[in-house]
């Protein structure tokens, strides 16, 4: 079961209400320690970032500031489900090794973000820190931004730091911008990401227009405080090159982001459960996004992306990376969600968006089973059914020759006749696409070219890669209180490997709760 956040304003649940904030609520006091239960869990995860308990979801205003990077996030303090946004903090200085700190943001009670604080984009202006985000509250239909289970009013609202760790936050009193542009019926209303360029600060907002779908919009400021809206920036196109989804009337484009990278501008933005891109030209006179290519970013358990840019100026995507299971089950353990490992981004000579786990990762890597492969199949096929993943934590590496024909890689538990945890497959016969789970997904790499599959596996989540454009996150689920090891079946000749690499990767975290 994906979760979409979308589907919880939408929709919602009992706990969801349960869990909002209403104006005039006591001040939040800090859950009792669980971490001897948490701890002890095989499934969360042990180098991805996560809160030491409770839900986490959108990535907010990720920052290299003063030597560290610094990760926001949406966090419920109540509890593992949806409700009660707060921001999370967590440093590192590498992207990879975090330290979780106190909770940065709060509601304000009778404040614009009263009912909860929503995502964000952080950025540097004369010297400090400042960060848009979205404020909502709770409102009558007609006031509503945001229309469903819960019917929210969502407005952008400013913050500021009172320290250089950025741990505590000065907001506005009122919000930026405190409504839609005039005569634009929305349902949603959200999300802005403010850049710089030349004597301006434009931003996009995230929005879905009545008869219309998702759309983008396009805002301008001198000074990040008055802004004045400009057009639709991007939406559904009536040629459907750019649609991605089948047309919904409660569509919203979430999350929304441009930026330039490599002689292009990308836009990302999220909806309908699924995160999306488009390279183009951004016409720097009409402010006009002409989108010349489009994907999809990873077509597993990831939504709501963010990017930020490292201290090398390299793009860095983060995504929050769904459960799929059950609410009750996730409820039940006593968190839910984490954040993806940072992806480098990159645009290919066609103008394709490649991404692939930042190189610091590979400062995890602890002991490597590397086989020697030949061309006796028996031995190969031996050395390949030997190799574990202990504990689920762990980094596979392999490249296949083209012309091996077709091919398989499934990874499942330790037992013969364990259930696949992931499959990947080639057939010759459809060489544009790859099927993952059985789903086809294409390819975009040239036909000379040799694959390489990348996988990340950690607890209950695999984050695989395939030639730098594919990206797929897949959530499993085993029963049982102890960690249980992973095992490789590869189907088609081994000979036809050129390498294959397994890497123990090194927890980050001692007990399985980001320290």
């Amino acid at each position: 079961m994906k979760i979409d956040r979308r589907k919880f304003l939408l929709h919602g649940t009992s706990a969801a209400v349960a869990g909002c904030a209403l104006p005039g609520a006591p001040a939040w006091q800090p859950p009792a320690p669980q971490r001897l239960d948490l701890a002890k869990d095989p499934l969360r995860p042990q180098f991805h970032l996560l809160p030491a308990a409770n839900w986490i979801n959108d990535p907010n205003a990720p920052l290299y500031w003063m030597g560290k990077y610094h990760m926001f996030y949406q966090y419920n303090p109540d509890g593992a489900y949806w409700g009660n946004m707060h921001w999370g903090h967590a440093i590192s200085d590498d992207m990879i090794h975090w330290k979780n700190l106190p909770v940065a943001v709060s509601p304000t009670p009778g404040g614009p973000d009263a009912d909860g604080c929503f995502t964000g984009t952080a950025v540097v202006e004369s010297g400090g820190v400042v960060v848009l985000y979205t404020g909502v509250v709770a409102a009558p239909l007609d006031r509503a931004t945001s229309k469903g289970a819960l019917n929210l009013q969502e407005t952008q609202c400013l913050m500021t730091p009172t320290d250089p760790e950025l741990k505590n936050w000065t907001k506005l009193d009122a919000p930026v911008i405190a409504e839609p542009p005039a005569g634009m019926q929305v349902n949603g209303f959200r999300d802005p990401s403010p850049w710089r360029q030349g004597d301006w600060w434009y931003m996009v907002l995230g929005a879905g227009v009545a008869n219309r779908g998702g759309v983008v919009l396009l805002y301008k400021s001198k000074d990040l405080r008055s802004w004045e809206y400009v057009h639709v920036l991007a939406g559904r196109d009536a040629g459907a090159e750019h649609n991605f989804e089948p047309y919904n009337p409660w569509e919203t484009w979430e999350c929304p982001e441009l930026f330039a990278l490599d002689g292009k501008h990308v836009l990302i933005f999220s909806t309908q459960g699924r995160a999306y891109w488009q390279s183009g030209v951004l016409d720097p006179q009409t402010m006009r996004f002409h989108a010349e290519r489009s994907g999809i970013l990873d077509y597993g358990s990831y939504y709501a992306p963010k990017t930020q840019l490292d201290k090398n100026g390299r793009r860095i995507l983060w995504g929050w990376i769904q459960e799929a299971r059950p609410l009750d089950q996730y409820k039940a353990a006593g968190w839910a969600g984490m954040i993806s490992l940072p992806r480098a981004l990159a645009l290919d000579a066609n103008g394709t968006l490649e991404s692939r786990v930042a190189p610091e990762a590979t400062t995890l890597r602890g002991r490597e089973q590397s086989l020697k492969l030949g061309t006796d199949e028996e031995s190969n096929q031996r050395q390949i059914e030997a190799v574990r993943v202990k504990e689920c934590c762990g980094e596979i590496q392999c490249v296949v020759r083209r012309a091996a024909g077709n091919f398989g890689l499934t990874l499942s538990g330790p037992a013969q006749n364990s259930t696949s945890w992931l499959n990947i497959q080639y057939d010759s016969q459809r060489p544009t696409e790859i099927l993952i789970d059985a789903r086809p997904i294409p390819l975009g790499v040239s036909e000379k070219e040799n694959f390489k599959l990348e996988l990340y596996i950690d607890g209950s989540v695999i984050e695989a890669f395939v030639n730098n454009k594919v990206a797929y996150t897949k959530r499993f689920y085993y029963s049982g209180d102890a960690p249980q090891d992973m095992r490789l079946k590869w189907t088609g000749k081994a000979s036809n490997l050129v390498s294959l690499s397994v890497f123990q990767l090194t927890p980050i975290s001692p007990d399985r709760l980001t320290s």
